[in-house]
């Protein structure tokens, strides 16, 4: 048995098809007899490699959905990039490089550099620039096809790393797992396991070595578990735990059309989906969504060389309210820097982007851009029921700052005649403590608030959520969070306003109790999350359910909340 990251739900039994490492460079030393001929060799093989990108984008744009289409316009970005060119051919220059050699020494300079960085997101970015390494070595060889062509019925992919050219050329129907050597929850091969819906495993150490073509595979994609060649009993017990995950799947899939209401009737609250395209709504409405609670505008600006224009922003955010029908859709504006940059915008370094120019700071300071995006919303808001939401506000002047870019968009909207929502709602997102302190002081200029939960404990508690060395101080159950979370839902109720959560807490079931006894109103999570989470608040007493929040709020430790909550279950 082997234990990795639980990256997609479900369980999966079947036949191992490993996909095997090409190693295209059998002698590194090798030494260029014609510079200039190496150098053409290089150009020849960018241009196939960014013509076979081309219609690898094609096939994910039919397959798949647009966003995974989107990476491949990074890789493209990736093998235009003219400080590529010149890296690569001053190796061959410098060093008698064989072009293969080169491009090797090259992009694993690049990788390493990503590898390097503590941010998750950032650092699997590194495996798009292994994939567009891999596409041009087997350019520079003459090698033609891909690694999952013969690909065998009901079968688990085991890879050490899988691409997203990997992923695109995969026959769906014949895939039932993933297992993997690399990769976290934020990776391209989790996120498109989760959009399938098929169980996924990752980061288990040399399972690409240990499992062989036709071992048949155990995938707990649920326990983050694999089991190579199981046993009889491990067999029928794995066996009747598929079919329970069936079956309770069946089950939960009656709730889509019921409301997220206690099972005493005391209290309904809406199960909205959290989104990074308008593709990504089909999914929500699939498991019952009442809304899009977070629209996270920045994977738009992501992946590619230049920032997207004002109408190519506009046709997202219609699409996406078109996908919803009468449904609100929330659309946080760009929440760029910590965790996320662009290449093209020019932010310097910073020692701790977290705590840096980011989100609606950024905004602020490229009025410009922020402009467009207003501009692009404000256009959408016709076709549906569009909200706009800040992030990261700290201070009054910073919500007054944009409120006013708000209504000079308007403004210049009225003086083109260009229609738009007049009325349209705004709200600030809680992510920081010092807005959760004087929320009073922001609700009357806005129309709802809504709870990140995972900044909000990251900076309450000085905890960097992403360091698995800080993972055991990361704790969203901590009085201090649980008592700003009330506070802030205390405050829009007396204005006669209401508050939803859209970080991670609110798609954790076990959270649910806790979170509807102290008068949440809205529930934001990953459409995979919506049923289980419904269930959960439907066999809810509401009394119980606030006398629970109560006790929790007077607890000094997460330790004591965590066993209270553990009493009521």
């Amino acid at each position: 048995m082997k234990t990795g990251i639980a990256a997609s739900r479900g369980i999966a039994i079947g036949r191992a098809y490993v996909l095997a490492e090409t190693n295209y460079l059998e002698n590194l030393t090798a030494k260029a007899e014609n510079l200039q001929q190496e150098i053409f060799r290089l150009d020849e093989a960018i241009h196939k490699a960014i013509s076979e990108i081309q219609g690898v984008k094609e096939k994910a744009l039919r397959e798949l959905n647009a966003k995974h289409a989107a990476i491949f316009d990074a890789h493209i970005s990736i093998l235009q990039d003219e400080t590529l060119h010149k890296d690569a051919k001053s190796l061959i220059l410098s060093d008698c490089s064989k072009a293969e050699c080169a491009v090797k020494k090259t992009m694993d300079g690049y990788c390493s550099l990503f590898d390097q960085m503590e941010d998750e997101y950032l650092k699997e970015r590194a495996g798009d620039f292994r994939d567009v390494s891999s596409r041009l070595l087997r350019c520079l060889s003459g090698e033609e096809g891909d690694r999952c062509a013969g690909m065998a019925e009901d079968c688990i992919v085991i890879a050490r790393d899988l691409t997203p050219s990997d992923t695109a050329h995969m026959d769906k129907e014949k895939v039932k797992a993933i297992v993997t050597e690399l990769g976290g929850r934020t990776s391209h091969t989790a996120i498109m396991a989760r959009s399938l819906e098929i169980p996924a495993v990752l980061g288990i150490k040399d399972i690409a070595q240990t499992a062989k073509n036709g071992d048949l595979l155990i995938v707990d994609g649920t326990a983050g578990i694999v089991i190579v060649n199981p046993g009889e009993e491990q067999l029928r017990t794995y066996e009747q735990k598929r079919l329970e995950y069936i079956e309770s799947q069946n089950v939960m899939q009656q709730l889509v059309d019921l409301p997220a209401v206690t099972k005493d009737g005391g209290r309904r609250v809406e199960l909205a989906v959290n989104i990074g395209s308008a593709e990504d709504c089909a999914s929500g409405l699939r498991y019952g969504a009442e809304g899009v609670g977070l629209f996270r505008t920045e994977f738009l600006y992501m992946n590619r060389a230049t920032l997207p224009d004002e109408e190519e922003q506009y046709l997202a955010y219609r699409k996406a309210l078109e996908a919803m029908g009468s449904r609100a859709v929330i659309i946080r504006t760009l929440d760029i820097g910590g965790d996320k940059s662009l290449p093209y915008l020019q932010i310097e370094p910073e020692m701790n982007p977290f705590l840096g120019m980011r989100a609606i700071r950024l905004c602020l300071q490229h009025p410009h851009i922020f402009k467009s995006q207003l501009r692009a919303i404000l256009r959408a808001s016709c076709y549906g029921k569009a909200r706009i939401m800040y992030p990261m506000i700290a201070a009054k002047w910073e919500l007054k700052a944009a409120n006013q870019a708000l209504f000079e968009a308007m403004a210049e909207l009225d003086s083109q005649g260009i229609p738009y929502n007049k009325h349209i709602e705004k709200g600030i997102m809680i992510e920081i403590p010092a807005a959760a302190i004087v929320a009073e002081h922001f609700v009357e200029d806005v129309d709802f608030f809504s709870i990140g939960s995972n900044d909000l404990v990251q900076y309450t508690l000085a905890v960097d959520r992403l360091n698995e060395k800080m993972s055991d101080f990361y704790k969203p159950l901590h009085p201090a969070v649980l008592r700003l979370i009330k506070h802030v839902i205390d405050v829009s109720h007396r204005a006669g306003k209401w508050t939803g959560m859209c970080g991670e807490m609110a798609g954790e079931e076990k959270y649910a109790p806790l979170l509807i006894g102290m008068g949440l109103d809205e529930f934001s999570m990953s459409a995979s999350s919506l049923l289980t989470v419904k269930k959960t608040i439907r066999n809810l007493d509401y009394a119980q359910a606030k006398q629970l929040a109560r006790e929790a709020l007077e607890l000094g430790e997460a330790a004591q909340v965590t066993e209270l909550l553990k009493g009521y279950y």
